[in-house]
Formats: structure tokens, sequence, C-alpha cells
């Protein structure tokens, strides 16, 4: 079964980037990418990736080497961005309720990745396609920045352990009927 997961990480005051957009906070943290609720069992099960265009844009300035990811991507945005001739990512501004079934289809049993940011991820929520929010918090606040989610969205633990740095959360979002 396919779930929509927002797999993230945070301070411990709940910013997942600076006002600056930096990430600098979190990539000198010890993690184990085998470890537990780590990146290397999680990437496994991904069938299709959706992100914000602040995220792809990071990831264009940050990230050294070829796409990253070998399943289809959505990027939401009013940007225009060049094309990519090292992966399949797709540029689109389409409302996340309406692109939902694309991405469950594209994801092909798989689960569906929000990459981020947090509006995003909370748009997802808004329209109750969000199932699991899977959080790794650093050891460090930041004060202001990008939030983690910018809304209310009720959450109910279901994994707590820890990777060396990081605390790492699992919640199931609940759902309203």
């Amino acid at each position: 079964m396919t779930h929509t997961i927002y797999y993230t990480a945070t301070s411990l005051d709940g910013f997942i980037a600076t006002p600056e957009h930096s990430l600098d906070w979190l990539l000198t943290r010890d993690n184990d990418p085998a470890g537990p609720m780590g990146y290397d069992s999680f990437i496994t099960e991904v069938g299709a990736v959706v992100m914000g265009a602040s995220t792809y844009a990071w990831l264009g300035d940050n990230y050294d080497g070829p796409w990253p990811y070998d399943v289809p991507c959505w990027v939401l945005t009013h940007r225009n961005f060049p094309a990519r001739d090292d992966g399949d990512v797709r540029f689109i501004s389409e409302d996340v309720a309406r692109l939902h079934p694309q991405l469950v289809e594209a994801a092909d049993g798989k689960d569906v990745w929000v990459v981020g940011g947090g509006n995003l991820a909370h748009q997802f929520a808004e329209y109750g396609l969000l199932d699991r929010v899977m959080v790794s918090v650093a050891p460090v606040t930041l004060g202001a920045g990008a939030p983690l989610l910018p809304g209310h969205v009720e959450l109910r633990l279901t994994e707590a352990s820890r990777n060396r740095d990081f605390a790492c959360l699992s919640y199931d979002v609940v759902k309203e009927h």
C-alpha cells in the first residue's frame, strides 16, 4: 500500500532550514544512513518524489553530481527552471489534491516522499493526503527559519529511536473522519 510520507530533519525548535535557507546546521551532524530510520532503508521503499521549488533550488545550488533520485520527481513551482537530462523531473504548478493520484500511480505500490518543504507537506495534510511524518531531530536550535510544519496537524507517535546525533521519530497523521 502506498503511503505519502514527509521524511525530513528538523532543529530541536522545529525549523528545517535557517532564514537564509542554509542546512549547514544539519550537514555537520553524525548520522548513520543505515541506522534507525536512516535514509538507506527509507529510500528503497520510495516510488515517487515531490518537492517545492525552494527545495529543488537548494539541491541545484548545493548538491554536486547527477540527480540523486531514480524515481519520478514532481517539483511544484511557479518558477521557470531549465529542463534536466539526468533524471525524471517534472515541473508543475498544480494543486496537490489533483497531483496526488499521479504520484500514487507513479509510485506503483511504493511510497510517495514529500521531500520538502514544510509548506508543501502541510498542503498534503490539509487535504488528508499525508499519511506519515518521519523526522530526525538534530541537537541544535535555530531560533527562526522555515518551519517543520507551518500549521496544525494532529500526529500519533508510532516509533522513536536514536541514530547517533539524532532523535528519530515516526508519526502517523491522525485523519478526521
